[in-house]
């Protein structure tokens, strides 16, 4: 009898929380809330929020706060970030708002950090003003938050109460080859962001396994890869609703960024070939069709890559379908 090499994988949510096309930021809180609790139910691992800014589809400027919102309305699930943009804050805030999350919510809060701005230049300047280049110090700042959480920091100047002394697991989150080297020179678990920046993938987590550096945190490489996820019961079913994401992606190509839009029956009326290659491309590592489509593909994925855990995210315009596609897939990580 076959053994799937999907069988001891954990699987977790990355969460954009993207506004829908006639809905608000409220109600895609909402809809988060009951996502996360049906995660929670399960048995998936992490559900992260990732920090984005002036996007009108993408209601996660605030991370920190909607980790609270949910990990309040749960009970098992770990919840964290997928990533904070440590640039865009000083180290002493990030320590201090996670200390805050993990005191109220005890060994359940993960933060993944991430180097990029999350946003356009013009915007990114406008959160870090003078700091704008801050991105080289990100070594640094990782190095200071550690320090924050440590019990020896108590004799310091400067402390983070809460934070001090609390077990908050730190991640290097990436989308290109330079967090993979600061990951395994640093002995952290290294998340990868394969449903958007596919063309590093396979580089960016050899860099990290061949350079690895066991730590106090982690004694061997850890890779986590996000994928995107359209599931339903029939693979027809999944590439229609799969719709909705092109067409998202679309957005990001030609810079027509629009929230969420249903699926339509037929894609190739909204896009040319070459918008369609380009949105393929990023779209390269997705997992859209029935239960038996996906498993196949999936454990050819984890086969290949190896890959420790599994991060989905799922852009679907229907909720109720949305819910549907995040239980199959339980069903296939099981």
């Amino acid at each position: 009898m076959e053994i799937s090499s999907l069988k001891n994988i954990p699987y977790s949510v990355l969460d954009l929380a993207t506004v829908l096309d006639g809905y608000t930021a409220a109600d895609t809180f909402k809809t988060s809330l009951e996502l996360a609790q049906q995660s929670d139910a399960l048995g998936y691992t992490r559900y992260w929020f990732a920090e984005h800014h002036n996007m009108a589809g993408v209601a996660s400027s605030a991370p920190s706060l909607l980790i609270g919102f949910i990990a309040g309305g749960t009970t098992r699930i770990r919840v964290g970030s997928g990533g904070i943009m440590l640039p865009n804050h000083a180290p002493l805030i990030v320590a201090e708002q996670f200390g805050t999350l993990a005191s109220l919510y005890p060994n359940r809060i993960d933060l993944g950090l991430g180097r990029a701005p999350g946003t356009d230049q013009v915007t990114a300047m406008a959160i870090r003003g003078e700091n704008f280049n801050s991105a080289h110090s990100f070594p640094r700042d990782v190095d200071r938050l550690h320090q924050l959480f440590s019990v020896d920091n108590r004799y310091s100047t400067v402390r983070a109460i809460p934070g001090e002394g609390l077990t908050i697991p730190i991640w290097i989150l990436g989308s290109s080859t330079d967090s993979a080297r600061l990951a395994a020179e640093k002995g952290l678990p290294y998340a990868f962001a394969s449903h958007f920046a596919p063309a590093y993938f396979e580089q960016a987590i050899s860099i990290y396994r061949n350079n690895f550096k066991p730590s106090q945190f982690l004694e061997e490489p850890y890779v986590m890869a996000c994928v995107n996820v359209v599931a339903a019961d029939t693979d027809a079913e999944a590439e229609r609703l799969s719709s909705s994401v092109k067409r998202m992606f679309l957005g990001v190509i030609t810079g027509k960024r629009e929230l969420l839009k249903p699926a339509v029956e037929n894609i190739n009326q909204h896009w040319d070939q070459l918008e369609k290659e380009a949105v393929e491309q990023m779209l390269y590592y997705s997992f859209i069709g029935g239960k038996d489509t996906i498993k196949q593909n999936l454990e050819e994925f984890v086969s290949k890559y190896g890959v420790n855990e599994i991060m989905s995210t799922s852009h679907i315009y229907n909720h109720q379908a949305k819910l549907h596609s995040n239980k199959l897939f339980a069903e296939v990580m099981n």
